[in-house]
Order: C-alpha cells, then structure tokens, then sequence
C-alpha cells in the first residue's frame, strides 16, 4: 500500500523564495489590516466615551436655555382643552352656601387663585378691581389654603372685593386637581366648562388686555 501523502503547506511551498515572500506579503497586509481595525475601534470607543458625556451635557444646555427663555407664565398646562375638574366648595362668607363649576355651564368665566398669605396676590388686586368693573366675565376668587377670617380682613384691607363671589378650597385637594402650585393663578373656562387658558402669576392691566380678553372674545363672551 502506498504510504498516505500529508499535505503540508511548508512542504508544498517551503523551498520557493517568490511564493514564500508572496506569503510573508500576504500575512503583513493582514497584520496591518488587523492594526488598522483595532485603532480605528479604539478611536471610536473614545469618542464615545466622551461624545456620549458631551452629548448629554450639549442636551441639558439646551433645555435649561429654554427653560429660562420662557416666560415662567407662559408655562403649558396639561389641563388646557380640557374640562374643568368637578368641585362642590363652600362660598367664602357663606358657608351655607356651595358653588359647583356645573353651574355655570353656558357662560364663559374667570377662576383666580388667591389667598390672604400670598404676597404676589397684593400686586395683582388693583388690576382685578378694575377688570371687576367691566363686568365683561364673572370673576370667581378661587381662596387656597386660607382661614375664611383672613380671607374676608385682606379683602377689605387691599381696596375691596372684586370677585363675583370665591370659594374656599381650605384642605388644598381641589387645587391639586387643578394643577396649581402658586398663587395668584387664574384660569379661562369657556361655556362647556373647559379651560381654555391658564395665566401664571399677578395679572396687571397689560396681561389682562393682551391676555385674558382676547382668549375671553375668542369665545364669544
């Protein structure tokens, strides 16, 4: 029997000096292919690992500018082009008394929030003496967090009442409903009882004309 032959690629090619330089030529384009790769691998890992920093840092850069760029009441609500959540409250100086938004159903109207502790509301009352002289919408006071006592001193303190009538939400639960963190805050509720607008902060005589009563036109009050 014919002893078996092993093929060996030292033995086909290990005495040729052109086909072994072709080989060695073979093998260092593929040891220099397998550098390139790992350096490019390299390069890329660290731009990632510092991109992905940068990216992030380039990201809160943005929405921070944004955030300050804003007009702090200008501030979305997610309540807006939705009804307005449903209360049954006491009248302030009349506790017998309960208003529920249902009521006024078929009417466009304001909702501010107020309260004898808050500071801004001293600012934003003059302005709301003289829009309560209008009489263009009824003007509901919305009394957050507040002693009916203390409620009724400040009114009578800072120049009078100009509310149609208020509310007392003395626990705070409903104006959680109504997604309020600060007063003063008013609210424009259209005749289907949907908030409409939300203004932010006191209101002064040039947001109430450049802010309330256009959206108070705009649905046909």
């Amino acid at each position: 029997m014919p002893a078996r032959r092993h093929h060996e690629w030292r033995g086909e090619s290990g005495n040729d000096p052109v086909q072994r330089r072709r080989i060695e030529k073979c093998i260092e384009k593929c040891i220099e292919k397998c550098i390139e790769k790992c350096i490019e691998k390299c390069i890329a890992m660290r731009a990632l690992r510092f991109g992905i920093p940068l990216l992030i840092f380039a990201l809160l850069a943005f929405f921070l500018w944004r955030g300050l760029s804003r007009d702090p009441r200008e501030v979305p609500s997610a309540l807006i082009d939705k009804p307005a959540p449903a209360f049954t409250l006491p009248v302030l100086g009349a506790a017998d008394k309960k208003f529920s938004p249902a009521e006024y159903r078929g009417k466009v109207w304001l909702l501010n929030v107020w309260g004898s502790w808050c500071v801004s509301c001293v600012v934003e009352h003059p302005a709301l003496i003289k829009f309560a002289k209008t009489n263009a919408v009824p003007l509901i006071g919305f009394n957050w967090k507040d002693k009916p006592d203390a409620a009724a001193a400040w009114l009578a303190k800072h120049g009078g009442d100009p509310y149609t009538f208020s509310v007392a939400d003395i626990d705070g639960r409903t104006a959680i409903d109504y997604g309020v963190y600060g007063a003063p805050e008013t609210f424009v509720i259209d005749r289907e009882g949907v908030i409409r607008y939300k203004f932010i902060g006191p209101l002064d005589d040039k947001a109430i004309a450049e802010k309330i009563m256009p959206m108070v036109k705009k649905l046909g009050a």
